[in-house]
Order: structure tokens, then sequence, then C-alpha cells
């Protein structure tokens, strides 16, 4: 159980037995809620690329900067604004970053150019990390009996958001343009900004270290626990392979020989929301039998996954579009059942620095994704899809290759 003490919007403390007692499914589901809809605002933009490209003259390659710079920005901001949710009132945070993801997304949604829709769509990146504070958070409220599910369902309702973005976006896109997905994603920020003041208790830090110090302990933390070390490279390498396809996706499918819309690229998010439904049972799991089968299992789902992918262009247009739909599907479910497991890894190493754990993991993971962004769109250009495919399934293999090499040095 954390030592972190955590206050009520009144600011009076919760007594031993009341902060023990399960979680409010109200409260659980509303950090949900706002942990997909934050972290949805990552990735509104990459079923309108084609769109998106078309509208403002730029290439294919220049507008693929959009959804990098984003995950960019998230990278930074779970560096350096994630650590703070253990030095001051979440809640807090929570509200401020609500306050400039807003503003993020109206400069977004007005922007004539890249050259200014470049730097807004870093600081969307730096702004959604509110997702990553809502996380521990979530650890900190829940019992220690529970963590892992309370956990797990607040990631379902991330990972809902990231995959059902997709979805949205696309078929706002098409019908109304690309800019009116980011006013409405506007207005979704502004409601849940609302609905962590009204409902969300305040806390209290668990350090009193400076901000210097605090992410100097980041480092601390990473030399000092091998099993956060491991779990940061493996689901970085398999993000790399999942930001690969979900950035090129949508280009790919916009050109010849498949010339569809963003709707139709924006739809196969639903295939993918299948890894959402596992979050729960992975962290059911993970409390159960412990983390190191699911992340190894997934590891090499992923791997198997884009391994199929890759065999896609020999077939028929109909049958590409079928295997793309049962490969996003396949390492979907691994990628997300391998990052709730890391999850309750990193969160039994030190309940009073849960921030600064789960800022490492998810520096990792979207440096991956960046560096996937950025070489899938090259790859893409360069070699096409067989490109694309043979990437993600290699830092797939050497993410398992990390979960065993821990096996086999225990």
């Amino acid at each position: 159980m954390s030592s972190t003490k955590v206050l009520p919007s009144s600011a009076a403390p919760l007594t031993s037995h009341a902060a023990s007692q399960t979680l409010p499914r109200s409260l659980i589901l509303l950090m949900a809620i706002g942990a997909g809809l934050s972290v949805a605002a990552l990735y509104y933009s990459q079923p309108m690329l084609g769109v998106l490209a078309g509208d403002i003259g730029a290439s294919g390659r220049a507008t693929g900067l959009v959804p990098t710079l984003t995950q960019l920005g998230y990278a930074l901001g779970i560096l350096l604004l994630a650590p703070l949710g253990d030095r001051h009132d979440r809640r807090t945070i929570m509200l401020i970053k609500a306050g400039l993801l807003i503003l993020a997304l109206l400069l977004a949604g007005l922007s004539p150019s890249l050259a200014l829709l470049l730097p807004a769509s870093l600081l969307i990146g730096l702004t959604a990390t509110l997702a990553q504070d809502i996380v521990p958070a979530a650890a900190t409220l829940a019992p220690e009996a529970q963590r892992g599910k309370v956990v797990g369902t607040i990631m379902t309702g991330l990972l809902t958001g990231i995959l059902l973005s997709r979805v949205i976006s696309g078929l706002v896109a098409e019908q109304f343009g690309w800019r009116a997905m980011f006013f409405i994603a506007t207005t979704t920020i502004l409601l849940t900004g609302l609905a962590i003041h009204r409902f969300l208790p305040r806390f209290q830090p668990s350090t009193t270290l400076p901000y210097h110090a605090l992410l100097g302990s980041l480092f601390t933390l990473w030399r000092k626990h091998g099993d956060l070390r491991r779990a940061a490279i493996a689901q970085g390498l398999l993000s790399v392979g999942f930001s690969a396809f979900w950035s090129t996706l949508a280009i790919m499918l916009h050109d010849a020989p498949f010339h569809l819309g963003s709707a139709v690229s924006g739809a196969f998010g639903l295939a993918g929301a299948a890894g959402a439904l596992v979050a729960p049972l992975a962290g059911h799991l993970a409390d159960r039998k412990g983390p190191e089968v699911v992340t190894r299992v997934g590891a090499g789902l992923a791997a198997l996954a884009f391994a199929l992918l890759s065999l896609a262009p020999a077939w028929s247009l109909s049958v590409q579009l079928i295997l793309l739909g049962v490969g996003a599907i396949l390492f979907d479910l691994g990628v997300q059942a391998s990052l709730i497991a890391h999850q309750s890894v990193i969160y039994r190493l030190d309940p009073a620095a849960r921030s600064r754990l789960n800022a490492v993991l998810f520096v990792g993971m979207f440096i991956g994704m960046s560096a996937g962004s950025v070489s899938g769109s090259i790859l893409l250009a360069s070699y096409g899809w067989i490109g694309v495919t043979a990437l993600a399934t290699i830092t797939s293999l050497m993410a398992l290759a990390v979960r065993c090499w821990k096996q086999a040095k225990a």
C-alpha cells in the first residue's frame, strides 16, 4: 500500500479505513474516461494525414512529422512533467495540463500550415501527459489487493481512447474536415477538466525533493531497479512496431493500389480494440500469476502478428485488408497485455515513486513510438509495406529476447 496520503476535495484527510476500501465504480469510470480522452489527443492526426497533406499542400513525409512531434512531446512531457505528481497535488497538475491541452488543440485546429501545426502538435504531446497523471493516481487510490485490476480498468479506458480516436478522427475528417476533429477534441478535454475538478480527490505529495533532484531521481531509479530497465526497454521495442504500423497505415491506404479514404483507415482502430478489452484480464493475471508470462506471451504475439502482416502484399487487395485487420487485433493484444504487465512490475518497486517509475516506463515507450513513426515513414517511402513490417517484426522479437533474457538470468 502506498504511503502517499490522499485528501478529498474538501481537504479533509481520509481515514486509513476509508482509504483501504474498494474504490467507487463511478470514480474508476471517471478516471478511465479521462485517461482515454486525454491520450486520444495524441492519435487523432494519424488517420487524417492523407486528408491533411492535401489540404495544406504538404508531402506525405513532411506530414508524417505531425504524429512524430506529438509522440516526442509526449515522451518529453512524461520525462519533465509526470514526476511532478510525486511532488505536488496530482489533481492540480491535471487541471493545469487540461487547460494547456485545450489551448494546444485549438491552435492545431486553426493552423494554416505545417509551420504552426508542428509546434502545436509538440504542445499537444506535452500536455496530453494528463493521462499519465491519472494512472498513478488510480494506483495510489486502489487497495493493494485490487491495484492490478483497477489499473487494468483505467488502462482499458486509455487504450480504448487510443484505438477509437483513430476511428472517430477518420470519420470526422472525411465528413467535416480535419480541423473539426481538433475542435471536437477541445470540447472533450474541457469536460474532462470540469469532471476532475468536481469529483477527483486531492493528493498529498509523497516527496519534498526539489525539481532538479526529482528529475535526478529518475536516473537513480533506473540504475537501482533492473526490472524497471527491462520493462522500459522491452515496451519501447514493442512500441516501435506499434507506431510504425499506425503512423503509416493511413498513407498506405490512401495511395495506390487501395485509394481508400481516412474513414477506412480509421476504422482499423476497431480491429485493434481487442487490445483494450484484454487490459483488465492482463492486470488480473499479473496479480495472480505474476507478470513475467504475460510479458513474454505479449511480445511473442506481437512478433507473430507483424510477421503475418509482412505477407499481405503477396495477396489480393481484399485478402490484404483482412490480414491487416487480423494483424491489428493480434499485435494490439500483445502490445497492450505487455504494457499492463510491465506496469504491474514497476508499481511494486517503490510505492512513493509511482509517478517517476511510470515516467521512466512511458519515456521508453514513447521514444520507441517516435522512432517507429519516423522510421516507418522512411521505410514506407523507400521499401514499401515490407520495410515497415520487417522493422516491426524485428523489434518485437528483440522485446521477446529481453523478457527471455531476464528469465535466463533469474
